[in-house]
Order: C-alpha cells, then sequence, then structure tokens
C-alpha cells in the first residue's frame, strides 16, 4: 500500500510564476508551465496501465504521480481522443461507440 510521506499544506501551495528548479538562469515561467508537486489544483493526469483489479483495489503500472497520492478518478484511454499511438489497445466496440462522436 501507498503511503503519502508528507502531508497535504496549503501554504505551500507555488502560484505565480518562478524560475524553473530555481535556476536564475532560466526564465521564469508559470507555474503551470512547470512539473511542481505543490501545483494550486493539487491535481494531475497521468496515463498508466492497468495490471489488476480486485474489487476495488486497482493496481498500476507507469503512474505518473508521488507515492501516496489518492486517485480520484479513472477514465479510459481513447485513442480517439489523443494523436496516433501505436501502443493503445481497445475492445472492438469503441470504434462504434465513437464513431459519431465527433
Amino acid at each position: 500500500m501507498c503511503r503519502r510521506s508528507e502531508s497535504f499544506d496549503p501554504a505551500a501551495t507555488t502560484i505565480g510564476s518562478r524560475h524553473p528548479r530555481g535556476d536564475m538562469t532560466l526564465p521564469r515561467v508559470g507555474i503551470l508551465a512547470q512539473r511542481v508537486k505543490d501545483r494550486p489544483n493539487h491535481l494531475g493526469v497521468s496515463r498508466c496501465e492497468i495490471v489488476d483489479v480486485d474489487g476495488l483495489r486497482i493496481r498500476v503500472r507507469g503512474l505518473d504521480a508521488i507515492d501516496g497520492s489518492p486517485v480520484l478518478d479513472v477514465e479510459p484511454f481513447l485513442q480517439s481522443m489523443v494523436p496516433k499511438r501505436a501502443d493503445v489497445t481497445e475492445p472492438t466496440w469503441v470504434a462504434s461507440v465513437m464513431k459519431n462522436y465527433f
């Protein structure tokens, strides 16, 4: 089981712009253009592989998250929603459902 090593601290939330990684030789850019753990919305989106489902427990591989982060939602990764990728496997029914989506 994942454990979060630190507790949530709203005061640690990074807002505005800053030099990436504190490197003053780099230009200041907005916080949403950087990979900062204390983001204003505290939400992230990550694509990963589902390895196993056991009741309400889902085991994944390749999740881009801090250990212990809560998972708020799980959604399908649909090829029609992203640029073409060779590594996406979908059930055959997805194509018929998405045919008239756009």
